[in-house]
Formats: C-alpha cells, structure tokens, sequence
C-alpha cells in the first residue's frame, strides 16, 4: 500500500504581532498610570502653593520664622538667638553718623507718641495734656490745674483717671526706664505742708508715682523722682499763661539710647542733670533750696 504523502506545516510569519500587541498594550497602561499620577501631583502642588500664599498673606509664617529664630521679647524663645542681635526681634545697630543724636533717640517711642496723641486728643484740645518727643525721650505733661489744687500735691479730679489710665496702659506696653519731674512757677510758696517750690514739685511727681505703682501695677524699678521747682522752666513766668504752662509734672518714657549712654557713661539722661536741685543721684529729692515758688 502506498504511504500517503505529507504536506509540509505551514510557517507563521506573523507571530510578532502578539508581542508588539502585548507591547502597546503595556505600554498604553504606563502611560496612562504616569498621567494619572501627574494630575494627582498637580493638584496636591496646588493646594502647597495656596496654604503658602495664604501663609504668608495672615503673617502665620512670619510669626513661626520670629518664633524660632528671633526668640521672644525679654525671653530667648524656642531659637538660639536672643531678643537683641542677628535674627531677633530687635536689632542691634550702630546710629548713622549723618542723623543728630536727637533725632536718633526718638525714633523707637514714635508709635507711642502717635497712639497717645490721638487717645488724648481731648485732654490735649483741653490743655491739661501735652505729648512731645524730645532727645531724652517721650514727655508727656501733667498741667498742674487739671490735677493737682493750688499748693497741693492731692490728685484733684477723680475724672482724669481715663486720662491716666490711658498713660499706664502705654507704659505697660514698655520696658523703658520712667523719669517723673515735678515743675512749679516762680512764685515763692510757704505753707504748713511745703516750705519751698522744690517739696512741693517732688511731692506732686511721688503722688504720680504711687497712682501709677499701686492702682496700674507699674513695677517700682521703673521709676525715678525729680523735684525741680522753677529751676526748669518752659515758659515765661512773667504771665500768667507762662506759669499755668510751668506748672506741671512730666512724665518722661526714656529712649533706648539715654539709657545706653547713662549706663556706658554713668551720666544722668539728657535733660535730667544727675546734680540738678531736686534730686540726688538716685533720682530721689533733695532738700529744698532757700529759694521758693508757689503753685
């Protein structure tokens, strides 16, 4: 019997195709999964960038960044810097040689000066305030007939304590050094209390003090007492405007630089001579002069 022949297998020449389809296909997947992930990455940059903007907008950052590294006031904080110095909240600097030393002084209690002129407007508008920069620091002036009686040193009218409420609230908000200078006119003054003008303005300046230690809480280290009679005028007391004007208690919020120099030099701050009449070096009264002034 004859063997039946066998016809060759035929040969595929187009397997490849199952691999090139198995390619695109993976390859469609991964770059369906990479677009997938940068739209997800899109989105999350996008809320970065939004709490970043808003961050910076509420002052959140700033307040984190001066937390850490400028530490805080009269404290050193969570950082390595202290309050004064690289990083903290104030900055140590030489004064510029091209601006007057009394121009230099001032510049710290500026916001002060500014936040009382405008919450004393009345008081000032009534002439029993006056607010003023000086190179010694911020002065302000008690007048005499709007807080004290005529040759007293009793706080007069109960409702200037608005008025001097507003002057602690300043002062709490501070760390500097307080002067009180109590002032008269020319006219001699002989009573059963003061025997000259210089007890009487001293006695006025420790009445300020005790309203501002006692009732406000104003640390006593803060403050020193003058007495100066009519040895510092700032007016004529040949009217009688010019002495209503001397007649007064100044309150005087030391700038930074005084007490710098008071502390290199050891001399008393500008406008507060340490020998003045009225006061001793440890800005206490001295006794009266046989000179006299009535208030």
């Amino acid at each position: 019997m004859a063997r039946k022949k066998k016809h060759p297998e035929h040969e595929n020449h187009e397997r490849w195709l199952i691999s090139y389809a198995d390619f695109i296909t993976l390859l469609f997947a991964f770059f369906v999964v990479m677009f997938a992930s940068s739209q997800t990455d899109k989105h999350k940059a996008q809320q970065v960038s939004d709490s970043v903007t808003k961050a910076m907008e509420n002052g959140a950052a700033k307040a984190l960044v001066h937390e850490i590294l400028g530490g805080t006031v009269d404290n050193t904080g969570k950082g390595s810097a202290m309050m004064k110095g690289p990083g903290g909240s104030q900055k140590i600097t030489a004064p510029r040689q091209d601006i007057p030393p009394d121009k230099v002084a001032v510049t710290e209690l500026m916001p002060s000066m500014e936040y009382l002129s405008k919450s004393l407007a009345q008081e000032i508008k009534d002439h029993k305030v006056d607010v003023k920069l000086e190179s010694r620091g911020l002065v302000v002036s008690l007048r005499q007939a709007a807080f004290f009686p005529s040759g007293g040193d009793e706080l007069a009218d109960p409702g200037n304590s608005q008025s001097l409420k507003k002057i602690a609230d300043v002062l709490k908000g501070l760390s500097n050094p307080i002067v009180l200078e109590g002032h008269t006119d020319s006219i001699p003054i002989h009573n059963d209390r003061f025997h000259s003008n210089m007890e009487l303005s001293a006695a006025r300046a420790v009445a300020i003090l005790n309203l501002l230690t006692g009732k406000y809480a104003i640390p006593l280290s803060r403050f020193h007492i003058a007495g100066y009679g009519d040895t510092v005028p700032i007016d004529s007391n040949d009217t009688p405007e010019g002495r209503a004007h001397n007649r007064r208690v100044d309150l005087v919020i030391q700038s930074a630089a005084v007490v710098v120099k008071t502390d290199v030099n050891g001399a008393a701050p500008a406008g507060a001579d340490k020998d003045a009449p009225g006061k001793t070096g440890e800005g206490k009264p001295s006794p009266a002069p046989a000179t006299t002034a009535k208030k």
